[in-house]
């Protein structure tokens, strides 16, 4: 009896000190973030320290549940990891001046330091995202100092000292303090911490009942609840399985009682929070990331981002209301709550902070910023709801958000030393290479290869960190893909520039006659093939506008950033969907295969990105693209469930599926229009027959 009073008094101080250590950490970054200008280095350094030492308390080295003679030793020693590595973080960033004025050599305090901050991340890394990581991060770092050198071919590198691993590790621009730690600190954290503001104010209870009065009584209302409710909630937590767990709780019980299969209900829960990180305006923070990572304004991005997740969302909507009617659901008559009565007793805490923020931002203020004071709209506006928020209230949510931030900062941090690997030794660009090789120029081959290793490293990496290390690997090659293909466009309609055409005479002068007439595609794909390598850069560059080249670098990310997503919900490893199964007491495999049928567009809408306009074209063409492929991916659902509003037979299946191919991909408009023409056609046909045999 004594043992468990100790253990019960033990959990409830770690609890304490977590809640109060967290709302430092955030009251530290908003600081920082919102009130001062620290050197990166510093940022950087105090982000990882805080966040150290609440992984070391939130992901503890052995779980709660051990007998207390055992587990308060541990609790110890993770106290002990998180302040080592909280104190060798600020130490060696301390030290760096000391450093650089005796050339860039570490005294012994200083090897000992960086090599302990080097384990402790690595530690953590593995405790909050298992073993992938951290034996990425030994490979690349022994790979840099050791077996890098044994090894032929394109990947051998000749190797750096430990000193200067050690150096880079720390300090580098891509290192465990660098770029990717700054976006980290700052983006993601500013908006991790307004959605848990948001969450505290009651938005999550609010976007729930928005969405049973908006969709409750359609046929299928409560799958479309669930796809309204986990999208909205899905943009502000960040997480899908975060968002899985906490709609899902209510969504899929709903989903089940209305007549779903659970492996269906479960299924439509996981696919629309992986879709939260797609919705603009804050898409998880991907946006920001984003926007850092590529130097693109957030504002473009979430412009060009929106319709496709628009796309996203229908095709998720189009299987709820298909399989309602293939298994005969009936519209429900339980739900008596009015939209504009949710919106007067809870709306305000969720659309007045959203409307400031897409407000400051299309106004021009830093995403920093913008969080801050959308976080104080938060605060006031609760104060007019019957969820009042006091300063316990603010502490919780500060407290909160630093707790949701743990995974996350350490994450990110810890992946910049594989990043800085790859930078110093140019294994992006083999990659690359590789990528292109393979491909042989075909983009659809390369978003393959793309979405396969992008599956591979979801199997460990979350899909912020997926996006980033994908992003660092195959961006330049799916750049260029993307960018050869407009510039094979304006060779085959014969526009080239004179300075182009003055570039291509020292490159292909057998061939400048051609360059001033037009031609077909696989003449002008042949032209610019026989270009030399060394040369395809500046054509590139010369050939494209910087407006063009911009739209093809974001389509590329694009196609990353959603491709990155897709181990939420695509088995064998797929994290929202067995939350998902775990509510809906379904096997986790099967309801994984579920959730990966459902988020076909995860696969699909990335087509759009290479190979139509819907990212930089005018926006009639962008609104066309975007209609006609709402069009296609109907047919698309509709082949798949094998029913429309009835079922359909074998026969009409293949014919949808070949619909839904000429809606989706670039097609002259009377093809696209006879396609639509056609699908509209069966579906009457398809009612009339139900009301026939009804």
């Amino acid at each position: 009896m004594q043992s468990e009073q100790e253990l019960q008094r033990s959990v409830t101080n770690k609890e304490q000190v977590i809640f109060y250590l967290g709302v430092l950490v955030s009251l530290l970054h908003i600081y920082f973030n919102i009130f001062a200008l620290l050197p990166t280095l510093w940022q950087n350094a105090l982000h990882f320290a805080g966040f150290a030492l609440l992984c070391a308390l939130v992901y503890p080295a052995r779980p709660d549940s051990a007998s207390a003679p055992k587990r308060i030793p541990f609790l110890i020693l993770d106290v002990t990891i998180g302040i080592v590595a909280a104190v060798c973080a600020v130490y060696m960033i301390a030290m760096e001046d000391a450093i650089y004025a005796r050339g860039v050599h570490l005294s012994r305090a200083e090897w000992i330091a960086g090599t302990l901050l080097i384990l402790t991340a690595i530690e953590f890394t593995r405790r909050t995202t298992g073993w992938i990581i951290p034996v990425l991060i030994v490979l690349a770092l022994t790979y840099v100092g050791w077996w890098g050198s044994m090894i032929g071919g394109v990947f051998k590198f000749s190797g750096l000292s430990p000193e200067t691993i050690l150096f880079r590790s720390v300090y580098g621009d891509d290192g465990l303090f660098g770029g990717i730690a700054r976006i980290s600190s700052s983006f993601v954290f500013m908006f991790i911490l307004f959605g848990a503001f948001l969450l505290r104010s009651g938005a999550g209870e609010f976007v729930i009942n928005l969405a049973r009065a908006a969709a409750g009584r359609l046929i299928g209302g409560p799958g479309l609840v669930a796809v309204f409710a986990s999208g909205l909630t899905g943009t502000i937590s960040g997480s899908a399985v975060a968002n899985t767990a906490s709609t899902g709780v209510i969504t899929i019980p709903l989903m089940k009682r209305a007549g779903f299969n659970g492996k269906f209900a479960a299924g439509i829960e996981a696919a629309a929070s992986t879709g939260g990180q797609l919705m603009p305006p804050i898409m998880g923070a991907g946006a920001f990331v984003m926007a850092s990572y590529t130097q693109i304004p957030y504002t473009t991005i979430v412009l060009y981002a929106a319709l496709p997740a628009i796309l996203y969302f229908a095709t998720v909507g189009f299987f709820v209301r298909v399989e309602a009617k293939r298994i005969g659901l009936q519209a429900s008559q339980d739900e008596d709550l009015k939209v504009l009565e949710v919106i007067k007793t809870g709306g305000l805490p969720f659309l007045v902070p959203i409307s400031v923020l897409i407000g400051l931002l299309i106004y021009g203020f830093t995403p920093t910023y913008a969080a801050g004071i959308s976080i104080v709209a938060v605060i006031a506006s609760s104060w007019i709801t019957p969820n009042r928020m006091g300063p316990r209230g603010i502490c919780e949510a500060l407290a909160l958000g630093a707790r949701n931030m743990v995974m996350t900062a350490i994450l990110l941090c810890s992946v910049g030393l594989v990043v800085n690997v790859i930078a110093t030794t140019g294994i992006g660009n083999t990659f690359s290479l590789m990528i292109t090789n393979w491909s042989g120029n075909s983009l659809i081959i390369a978003i393959a290869l793309i979405a396969l290793a992008s599956l591979v490293l979801g199997m460990g990496l979350p899909v912020t960190a997926a996006y980033i290390v994908l992003g660092t690997l195959s961006a330049p090659a799916l750049f260029n893909l993307i960018a050869d293909a407009k510039i094979v466009e304006i060779i085959a309609a014969g526009a080239l520039s004179e300075e182009v055409k003055a570039v291509l005479m020292i490159a292909i002068p057998d061939q400048l006659a051609l360059l001033s007439q037009p031609m077909s595609a696989e003449q002008a794909r042949h032209l610019l093939d026989l270009v030399p390598l060394d040369l395809l850069g500046t054509v590139r560059e010369m050939a494209l506008s910087p407006q063009s080249a911009m739209f093809a670098l974001l389509s590329a990310h694009m196609i990353i950033f959603w491709l990155s997503q897709d181990s939420n919900v695509t088995p064998p490893v797929c994290l929202a969907a067995f939350t998902g199964a775990a509510i809906a007491g379904t096997p986790p495999m099967a309801t994984g295969m579920q959730s990966w049928k459902i988020a076909k567009g995860l696969y699909i809408i990335p087509l759009l990105f290479a190979y139509t306009p819907i990212i930089g074209g005018s926006w009639p063409e962008i609104l066309k693209i975007s209609l006609f492929a709402l069009f296609g991916m109907y047919a698309f659902t509709c082949a798949l469930q094998g029913c429309m509003e009835n079922r359909i037979s074998w026969l009409l299946r293949p014919i949808l599926l070949i619909l839904a191919f000429l809606l989706i991909i670039p097609a002259p408009l009377v093809v696209e229009l006879s396609a639509t023409a056609c699908l509209l056609l069966i579906l009457v046909f398809n009612i009339r027959r139900g009301e026939r045999e009804r």
